[in-house]
């Protein structure tokens, strides 16, 4: 078991080549230049090449001959800057399509802004659309011109990623579409398949991400001194990292880090209650590094009591069943599998060991924001199995994902081991990003 004393000098070094940190309080803490660490972001490569080698594909899967999204100003596409439209002023038209040459992306850009446009070479053609004239209308012509049978547009009621094409837009495109306008399809299908799929430079990343991520939480447990901090306190001290570390939070600032060390909370704020001997301790924490990936990670302790060496039986037997459910889950994530088939995995080690009913799915697609696009690693035990779970599981697809413990408190109330790690997908079967929590870390009573 690990263990931690609180106020002795501790010294932790971030695996992936950080400055080692001292975490005593009388200690400086090292100064980081996030620009000098993180460097550029590989954001613009990385987003040429998943246009060019995941989108063609994106296409032939969702069945549609070509996707059409509209950029502006101030109210743009929640897919703008995952195709370069995130720059847009007045109205302008992206559009892709496979045909019997190959994949191609045409963007009918107004004249202020073609050239800056054409200057990011990320697509095929860019037209500049001269003052006076409508994008969209142009656009519509050459859809006419290739006599696409399937337009995806971004219209979608079950992903708000997909569904950014304003009332008055759609109003306005299929006036101009006329009859065509019948061949419109919402770009939900294509919208899963193109972002669900993460690039190796993306899994780097991620991986990255998740090392912070883990070490930072690890860190925060040293500066534990039982009887006198509160979860807020944790919470509190993540946050400097971020801010040293220039990195921004996962997912709702005022919900992330969510510290408890008392009853099930849910998604929710760290509070002032103080840590005491006894408490499980989990930490749920995620990061968004170069403004564009996350990450989402818990890491669990234990507080010892006076007088105890080890956690007791049952806490031990609790956390080698979350940690079983979470191998059984990354066991059952392979491509061709479901994501319900994943969640029924580590939920049948759940009913083994006696747990509790846990409400929470056992994971979900992590990568772009903490609840990405992709299958719902869950609906195993629901009522009914929502239309994620039932989705195939991909080589490239990235997932946080917990295997669960949970058991009633003397107090009442009920307390979760939610052992969560994130992993990818490969050929031969899912890989953790990070190395997993092995062993419950243990923070010694204050002497």
């Amino acid at each position: 078991m690990k263990r931690f004393y609180p106020l002795l000098l501790l010294i932790t070094t971030l695996t992936i080549g950080c400055s080692d940190s001292n975490t005593s309080s009388n200690s400086e803490v090292a100064e980081i230049n996030p620009e000098t660490y993180w460097g550029e972001s590989p954001w613009p490569e990385i987003r040429k090449e998943r246009i060019n080698t995941l989108l063609p594909n994106a296409l032939k899967n969702a069945n549609v001959d070509a996707w059409l999204t509209i950029c502006r100003e101030n109210n743009n596409d929640p897919i703008a800057d995952h195709i370069g439209g995130e720059n847009a002023s007045v109205t302008a038209v992206f559009l892709f399509y496979n045909d019997e040459i190959g994949f191609h992306s045409k963007v009918f850009s107004p004249s202020g802004e073609a050239t800056a446009l054409d200057d990011l070479d990320i697509h095929d053609e860019v037209v500049s659309v001269e003052r006076g004239t409508s994008a969209v209308k142009m656009a519509v012509d050459f859809i006419k011109e290739k006599d696409f049978k399937t337009i995806a547009v971004n219209s979608s009621g079950s992903n708000s990623i997909a569904d950014g094409l304003s009332y008055t837009q759609r109003k306005d495109l299929e006036d101009l579409l006329a009859d065509y306008s019948e061949r419109l399809v919402p770009s939900t299908d294509v919208v899963y398949e193109w972002l669900s799929i993460k690039l190796p430079a993306e899994v780097d990343v991620l991986r990255k991400a998740a090392q912070l991520t883990a070490d930072w939480q690890i860190e925060a447990y040293k500066q534990v001194e039982p009887g006198k901090s509160t979860d807020a306190d944790i919470a509190k001290f993540l946050k400097q990292k971020m801010t040293e570390y220039g990195v921004k939070d996962g997912w709702a600032p005022d919900q992330n880090p969510n510290v408890n060390s008392g009853e099930d909370r849910g998604h929710s704020h760290a509070t002032d209650k103080v840590i005491m001997p006894g408490d499980v301790i989990q930490i749920d924490f995620g990061i968004k590094v170069y403004d564009r990936w996350v990450s989402d990670i818990q890491r669990f302790a234990y507080v010892l009591k006076n007088g105890e060496t080890e956690a007791p039986k049952d806490i031990l037997h609790y956390w080698e069943s979350g940690k079983a459910g979470n191998r059984a889950a990354l066991a059952a994530m392979k491509p061709g599998v479901k994501g319900v088939d994943v969640d029924r995995a580590q939920r049948v080690l759940m009913e083994k060991a006696g747990s509790d009913y846990v409400m929470w799915s056992t994971g979900h697609p992590v990568g772009y924001v903490a609840h990405d696009v992709g299958p719902n690693l869950g609906g195993s035990q629901a009522s009914h199995v929502r239309q994620a779970s039932e989705k195939i599981i991909k080589e490239g697809m990235t997932f946080a994902f917990d295997g669960f413990h949970a058991w009633k408190l003397k107090k009442g109330g009920v307390k979760t081991i939610s052992v969560e790690e994130m992993a990818v997908v490969k050929k031969d079967g899912a890989k953790y990003l990070i190395e997993p929590q092995e062993e419950l870390i243990l923070i010694s009573p204050k002497e």
